[in-house]
């Protein structure tokens, strides 16, 4: 991780109370390595984890703000001093505020809110702050189900619920518009204001708060949100902190639930009111602890960043061109004897810093792919002169292949042409021969094109979703009855052996099939049929996942909507035969390695669930 003396220098001098001081700076590591890995980063990001410590450390700076634990509270002496004024003092100042906007008809008469109880006070308040319920400091409205017929193609920006990002910012992506005179006289109630504080109250994205900005202004609010406006001069940043505080404490909000926030229950949310004079300081001290979160993510990532270049240099000096031939003097890899080439030297300088270069989940697929594109390379393990040249092989699967064209078992294919020069972009070693895809397949072909009739049990019908790295997957699988299995097969007909190719939409995932005479397939996923006496199928399904074949996949896509693997394609990719003895001894090598790199991950994944625990023990200790 980055050096964070500077950092830390900087939270020494942070003018907290002494608890909050302590739990930032004395749990430095806990918030700056605890990282909790995810599958994607949502809109506009590509990062494939979060940065949970800092995450929940944001979340515990709000907690404590309101709270009335993060910025010394007034001294007894200035408490009675003619000066002070109470959050009592406030309230009634802005209950006078509502009651006369009330009376010059700026703001509807709202029911009176309910008496605050005491088993609703679920902490005990600083001297001088107050209980209250939404309603009483702030107003709700909401927006306006603007019809299609409404829309225009520019003019005053319509927000709805899809143009707020997850983090609060607002964007005019998939815009819609309506009449700017429109908007300024029929549609005037609903026009924005910068800052103006913006809530979902329905879907899937309920609770969800926008913040307007000014470039996105002028805009009128569509329905399924409230504009919600803060009273008696509170200022912004402390009126969202105390809806963070709702939403966090007070509202049961779940990736399933999609249901609805009803003004009167929200507006009746119980929220700790301090007085007005310490709401600004507890916004000055939450800006300036949340520019050292900043500064703590920005060093974290970039210290995330450069340690998987660091891992991507060395790693990649593994598949430079040697200068000496990949002979027999060539050793395994592995992580203990000494090494002599240059290669050599490469993969020790990489072993002897294992435990400290592979520390997360980015480093270690890198890794994975290293090993699969050092394999089709002929770099993982030794070369035998003994072995037959893979020449000898490709010919007898020639003769084989014509032989059973011949007797009618297998189809005639159409020449392919030749591989270029630009096709082979590294050395083979001595023995290895680059050939077309379909020269080494019996058959290539993909599944079912026309809708098939599905059961709600009966026999497996794989899609492209079913075809993993990790092998076939039936946790969402469909399913055919006999008949429309037995006719499917007739075109692809997947037994063991056989290499199953995701084609469609998330193109290149590699399955081998694991049971005979139990899949049919629709064509989203294709199947290749190697020659398996003379081709480990388990090789073919290593070349098949390796940076190599996986580019040529890449190109070869029909790009549309969605990419798309055709047959053609599939049968023009140009692999890489080692001698079969070779191939036996790279899918064992690979085997070791990659169990290597799982028990690495699990490695981690068990030290990350560790740091996510402590992080969420350290909040709860100290709210």
């Amino acid at each position: 991780m980055a050096d964070l003396s500077i950092t830390n220098a900087h939270a020494h001098n942070i003018e907290a109370t002494p608890k909050a001081e302590n739990l930032i700076t004395t749990h430095l590591d806990i918030w700056t390595t605890a990282i909790e890995q995810k599958s994607s980063a949502g809109r506009g990001s590509s990062k494939k984890f979060s940065l949970y410590g800092i995450k929940k450390l944001r979340e515990l700076i709000l907690e404590l703000a309101v709270r009335g634990k993060l910025v010394p509270q007034a001294s007894r002496e200035a408490r009675n001093s003619a000066n002070y004024e109470p959050a009592s003092v406030l309230l009634e100042r802005i209950a006078a505020e509502k009651a006369q906007l009330v009376k010059e008809e700026k703001l509807k008469k709202q029911k009176p809110l309910p008496e605050i109880r005491e088993d609703e006070k679920s902490f005990e308040l600083p001297q001088g702050w107050a209980w209250s319920r939404l309603g009483d400091i702030a107003t709700a409205s909401t927006g306006y189900a603007f019809k299609s017929s409404q829309y225009t193609d520019n003019g005053t920006f319509v927000l709805r619920v899809t143009n707020i990002n997850p983090d609060g910012t607002i964007d005019r992506l998939d815009s819609k518009f309506i009449d700017p005179i429109l908007a300024e006289s029929e549609f005037s109630k609903f026009l924005l204001c910068e800052n103006d504080i913006l809530m979902v109250m329905v879907g899937g994205s309920l609770g969800k708060v926008g913040i307007v900005s000014k470039n996105v202004l002028p805009a009128v609010l569509n329905q399924n949100m409230w504009k919600l406006s803060q009273l008696g001069g509170i200022p912004f940043p402390f009126f969202k902190c105390i809806l963070e505080f709702i939403n966090k404490n007070q509202i049961t909000i779940t990736a399933s639930t999609h249901g609805h926030l009803a003004q009167g229950d929200y507006l009746s949310k119980l929220v700790p009111t301090p007085p007005l004079k310490e709401q600004h300081r507890i916004v000055a001290k939450v800006d300036e602890l949340m520019s050292l979160c900043d500064a703590l993510e920005a060093q974290t990532e970039a210290s995330i960043a450069a340690h998987q270049t660091l891992v991507e240099t060395l790693l990649n000096a593994l598949l430079l061109p040697q200068a000496t031939a990949n002979t027999a003097s060539q050793s395994d890899i592995s992580l203990e004897r000494p090494f002599t080439n240059r290669f050599d030297k490469d993969w020790q300088r990489v072993a002897e810093h294992f435990d400290t270069l592979f520390t997360t989940a980015a480093s270690i697929d890198t890794l994975k792919q290293t090993i699969l594109q050092l394999a089709v390379m002929g770099k993982l393990v030794k070369q035998d002169p003994n072995d037959e040249p893979a020449a000898k092989l490709l010919a007898r699967i020639a003769k084989e292949k014509a032989q059973l064209i011949k007797e009618g078992k297998i189809k005639k294919q159409k020449p392919l042409p030749a591989i270029t020069e630009e096709e082979k972009p590294f050395q083979l070693p001595n023995g290895w021969e680059w050939e077309k895809c379909q020269n080494i397949c019996f058959k290539i072909t993909d599944g079912e094109h026309a809708t098939p009739e599905r059961t709600e049990s009966g026999y497996y019908l794989l899609s492209a979703r079913n075809v993993t790295n990790e092998g076939i997957i039936l946790n969402d699988v469909d399913y055919v009855p006999k008949h429309e299995f037995e006719r499917i097969r007739k075109r692809c007909d997947p037994n063991i052996g056989d290499v199953l190719i995701s084609c469609s939409g998330s193109v290149g995932r590699v399955a081998l099939v694991d049971r005979d005479y139990t899949y049919s397939m629709v064509r989203s996923a294709a199947m290749i049929r190697p020659c398996n006496e003379n081709l480990n199928s388990q090789f073919l399904a290593i070349m098949l996942r390796s940076p190599y074949l996986q580019e040529q996949m890449r190109v070869r896509s029909k790009q549309s909507a969605q990419a798309n693997l055709f047959l053609g394609a599939i049968g023009n990719l140009v692999t890489i035969i080692p001698p079969l003895e070779e191939q036996h001894r790279i899918v064992a090598k690979v085997d070791e390695l990659m169990a290597l790199c799982d028990q690495l991950k699990a490695r981690l994944a068990d030290a990350q669930t560790t740091q996510l625990h402590l992080t969420d023990a350290i909040v709860e200790q100290n709210v």
